[in-house]
């Protein structure tokens, strides 16, 4: 038993150690985010609870039934049936009721109910596709800055064992005194800056994965990691996504789901107002019920009382099962309520409605300017990014080509260990600046296909 109890053990903490090993897509964090986001969840509780509002809406059009029973009791003086005298009484009183009503007609309140909490079902479903939208669109901008960063260290690292590399040639440069041996302890403290260096973009690539997790509502990600996309041709796959704003802008206000949303609204404005006009309309219902009674007097039970013809008789209470047999009685009958006057509710609640329908349409117009300036601004972006990443390609190009030109002099003993740190320094930022660029290229264009309603993948 032992034995089994580790092997199962075993294969448990292998199990979860590969599970914390793996390495994410960027659509594996898309898809893990969306399902185990708070505010997603929370908004799904919100379109529960909007379909439940529809099923209260369909079941107000149903009878009700309900049942009643009282108990009461009398004391004190009051006039006593059989002698018609006013003396002190105790009396006892049963009843049981049930009655049922339904709505005949409302002024179609009920119609306008059922169609508004439809309408805002629809909408809380496109709230809810919103905030995918804008989870999927943060989680793919923390992915591409876990990508940068990893690119940045490896530059780091590279530039690190270069430096290592030159230690080597200027300690043999000084051995055949082409160098002085300052320029050795020069190169040396460009090595300590390099580690330095390697050590924060480290911790930047941490720090981001880190960032990215916790987007992820990750329990536990010590072991968390992405994986690497292939990207290909930067330009070539990205740049049929950078299509005029006014195009753009035409397919995604008719898919947007913050734009479906504000048009539900509207739409559930317009009923509110016919709901509030219904209380202009008479309203007729059709009601039914069963009642019954027991009735105990306390104080004339056995007691013998004579009729104005002197006959004597001795009172005694209906029996129980008698009284419930003979008293019982029925009910049905329709009711018609018009309002006549109701101190202008009606009337102040028909204008609060007409108010918010206004209101709503307004948000709707901002809804789709606000898209509109922000396709825009994306569209610039991009077209900024793309200038920036060619640019960028042009700089590292020319500066590879200083740096080295700056090596080879600086291997034969015609330059200085600063001319070359120079040149090199140079190159580093250019080669961060190209790293920089094309990320910011592919993330610019990735918003315009989200804006374009195509998904975000690399």
């Amino acid at each position: 038993m032992k034995k089994i109890f580790f092997i199962v053990c075993s294969l448990f903490c292998v199990g979860m150690y590969a599970q914390d090993s793996q390495k994410w897509t960027l659509e594996e964090c898309i898809n893990y985010a969306i399902e185990h986001n708070i505010d997603i969840r929370q908004r799904e509780l919100n379109k529960q609870n909007a379909a439940i509002d529809v099923n209260t809406a369909k079941m107000s059009r149903l009878p009700n039934l309900n049942a009643g029973v009282g108990q009461n009791w009398n004391f004190g003086r009051s006039n006593n049936t059989p002698s018609g005298i006013y003396e002190n009484q105790t009396i006892s009183n049963s009843n049981l009721s049930v009655s049922s009503n339904t709505p005949l007609f409302t002024g179609f309140r009920i119609n306008n109910e059922i169609a508004k909490s439809k309408l805002d079902l629809e909408a809380a479903t496109q709230n809810m596709a919103k905030a995918k939208d804008d989870l999927a669109l943060n989680i793919a901008s923390l992915f591409l800055q876990v990508l940068f960063n990893r690119e940045l260290l490896k530059v780091s690292e590279e530039q690190l064992s270069l430096s290592k590399l030159q230690v080597e040639r200027t300690e043999q440069l000084v051995e055949v005194g082409k160098v002085p041996a300052s320029q050795l302890f020069d190169i040396k403290a460009q090595v300590a800056k390099d580690e330095v260096s390697v050590v924060q973009a480290q911790n930047n690539l941490q720090l981001s994965l880190l960032d990215l997790a916790q987007s992820l509502e990750l329990e536990r990600h010590t072991s968390f990691d992405i994986a690497s996309p292939e990207l290909g041709d930067v330009f070539g796959d990205n740049i049929r996504s950078i299509l005029p704003p006014e195009s753009i802008y035409d397919n995604a206000v008719g898919f947007k789901p913050q734009v479906k949303e504000q048009e539900l609204r509207a739409e559930s404005a317009k009923k509110t107002l016919k709901i509030a006009r219904s209380g202009y309309m008479p309203s007729l219902s059709l009601g039914l019920g069963y009642g019954n009674s027991y009735f105990y007097d306390y104080t004339n039970e056995g007691k013998t009382f004579t009729t104005p013809d002197n006959v004597s008789y001795t009172f005694h209470n209906t029996s129980f099962r008698d009284q419930i047999k003979n008293n019982g009685g029925e009910y049905i009958g329709l009711s018609l309520n018009i309002p006549i006057f109701n101190r202008f509710a009606v009337r102040n609640q028909v204008r609060t409605a007409r108010l918010n329908v206004d209101n709503q349409q307004l948000i709707l117009e901002n809804v789709k300017k606000t898209l509109y300036k922000e396709i825009q601004t994306a569209y610039l972006n991009a077209i900024a990014a793309q200038e920036t990443y060619r640019s960028s390609m042009k700089s590292v190009a020319a500066s590879q080509e200083s740096f080295r030109y700056a090596e080879e002099r600086y291997q034969v003993g015609k330059s200085s260990v600063f001319e070359f740190n120079e040149a090199r320094t140079r190159f580093i930022q250019s080669v961060s600046e190209q790293i920089q660029a094309k990320y910011d290229f592919i993330f610019r264009s990735k918003i315009l296909d989200f804006y374009n309603g195509l998904p975000i993948k690399l």
